[in-house]
């Protein structure tokens, strides 16, 4: 990944999708008027922030892009696998429960949040079409971005091996415990292949989110995957992380655009 900066706000971009005509960025939490322990630029309209900040901190984000904030799609994100289709902007409706969104709408710019979750981006170049995932260990476990790339083969024709996917900063497997019920899941989810994905550390299991999506993004027929390789929880000054900073903190927002 790479970051760039403007209008003071710092945000990261994957190598891969550096020559595409996309728009997109991983926002980090600095640049914003949020006070602690939000600081500063937090996105999230549920963590105890005013809605002034976050609207404020949204307008920032759309303005270092030059990005219309009339442009804007989001979802209200339920660690569920629901795949939006977004035509249109939101436009003041009430959000729609989902955890990943799909357009080939240029004049549309979608946005999440997160705080450990990984964010996923995944670009068709074919078809000129885009998708964006919220995964967190229930989404993985529930294969949301296989679901999310499926809705994309259907609604626009996407050849999985045509994709290009970017796989954002999320929580480590270093820090990510886990309890034996996540274990159960993930073993009825992947058979044998759980294994893969959960190793003993300090006499707890650790589950790795970064390595299970690669293994579904590839399962599915993705070959071109980039992975940022940050840890939110490592990184509490560019990352809000919900586990290292016990619940109080904010979110941080990932955007994805085609270019009009």
């Amino acid at each position: 990944m790479t970051y760039i900066k403007s209008n003071g706000i710092l945000r990261y971009e994957f190598e891969s999708f550096r020559d595409a005509p996309i728009l997109h960025g991983i926002f980090t939490r600095n640049g914003g008027v949020s006070p602690a322990p939000w600081a500063s630029l937090n996105l999230g309209g549920t963590v105890g922030d005013s809605r002034e900040n976050v609207i404020e901190n949204r307008r920032r984000i759309f303005e270092s892009i030059q990005r219309n904030v009339n442009t804007l799609y989001d979802v209200w994100q339920v660690h569920g696998i629901e795949v939006i289709r977004a035509t249109q902007p939101r436009n003041g409706n009430p959000h729609i429960p989902g955890d990943a969104m799909i357009t080939n709408n240029p004049y549309l710019t979608l946005l999440m949040r997160f705080a450990d979750c990984v964010p996923i981006f995944l670009y068709d170049p074919q078809n000129n079409a885009i998708g964006i995932v919220h995964a967190g260990w229930q989404g993985t476990i529930r294969k949301v971005v296989q679901h999310t790339i499926t809705a994309m083969m259907s609604d626009y024709g996407t050849i999985p091996g045509n994709l290009l996917a970017g796989i954002g900063p999320s929580i480590g497997p270093d820090h990510y415990f886990v309890g034996n019920d996540v274990i159960d899941q993930a073993k009825a989810a992947f058979g044998r292949d759980w294994l893969n994905f959960f190793q003993p550390l300090n006499q707890s299991i650790t589950f790795d989110l970064w390595s299970t999506n690669y293994y579904l993004l590839e399962e599915i027929g993705v070959h071109h995957i980039e992975v940022a390789g940050i840890c939110t929880a490592c990184n509490t000054d560019h990352w809000y992380s919900h586990r290292a900073e016990k619940g109080k903190t904010g979110r941080f927002g990932a955007i994805f655009a085609l270019e009009q």
